[in-house]
């Protein structure tokens, strides 16, 4: 059943992001403690390569990450800033799902509970910071390490995936909302994501913040915001393809900064 919160149909989460219960996990699904796994991590990389067309450990972890950042964030944040709802997206309540048709990904957020919550107006601020701190430190930050580890993928690879994802979730998918309050809602999330601690992402630095480039005006009309690592997503495809916003496709003159 459709259920509405603040005007905003939830049937989107189900929908385009992927958001199921963890009873309907298919084989291709393990617990996030289980990837963790040096061994286990190395396996799984190794089986999904040809699967994807990949012929590097490296190239496979970017764009495993990259699908895996677009279901984390985009049901997570989308309740959150769009239903103005809590969804436990936490490291004990996710499946992680690696499904893949030889063609291209069939993977859902798998969620034990799926259930929506809320929290009194006065505890939003809190509950918002736990409830990014727990995607973000909590199950993001250990995955992208032991990428990094088992595939020697960049690690500033696997967060400018992660960044880009919510940028499109925010600017794209969240770009029209029915209800001035949602909007600003809308707008005030995406500016926490942008300025909050470093800690909430469990690193150094906001990846989100410093991935957000100028965007560059196109010829054919329009702009784009253009990466500053590629995801070496056109390493896996033949012939070569190329995603929209890939750094090698920026104009020279940018690319040199004349």
């Amino acid at each position: 059943m459709t259920v509405l919160y603040g005007e905003v149909d939830t049937a989107f989460l189900t929908g385009p992001l992927r958001l199921m219960p963890a009873t309907q996990a298919g084989p291709q699904t393990c617990t996030v403690d289980a990837f963790l796994d040096r061994d286990y991590c190395a396996e799984m990389l190794d089986w999904l390569g040809p699967v994807i067309g990949s012929p590097r450990r490296r190239i496979t972890a970017s764009l495993l990450a990259k699908r895996w950042a677009f279901l984390l964030t985009g049901a997570g944040l989308y309740a959150l800033s769009a239903c103005d709802r809590g969804l436990d997206v936490s490291r004990d309540n996710c499946l992680l799902d690696l499904s893949h048709d030889g063609q291209c990904w069939v993977s859902s957020l798998l969620l034990h509970d799926t259930a929506l919550y809320d929290w009194p107006d006065q505890a939003r601020p809190s509950a918002r910071e736990q409830l990014v701190h727990r995607l973000f430190a909590g199950v993001m930050q250990p995955l992208w390490q032991v990428l990094t580890e088992v595939s020697g993928v960049p690690p500033r690879m696997l967060w400018e995936n992660t960044a880009v994802r919510v940028y499109s979730l925010y600017e794209r998918r969240m770009k029209t909302l029915p209800s001035a309050r949602a909007q600003a809602r809308r707008d005030a999330d995406f500016e926490f994501l942008l300025s909050a601690s470093p800690a909430v992402f469990g690193l150094p630095y906001n990846p989100l913040a410093y991935f957000l480039g100028e965007r560059t005006p196109l010829e054919a009309g329009g702009s784009v915001r253009f990466r500053k690592t590629c995801c070496l997503y056109f390493k896996a495809t033949c012939p070569p393809e190329y995603c929209a916003a890939c750094p090698l496709l920026k104009p020279r003159r940018d690319r040199h900064g004349l």
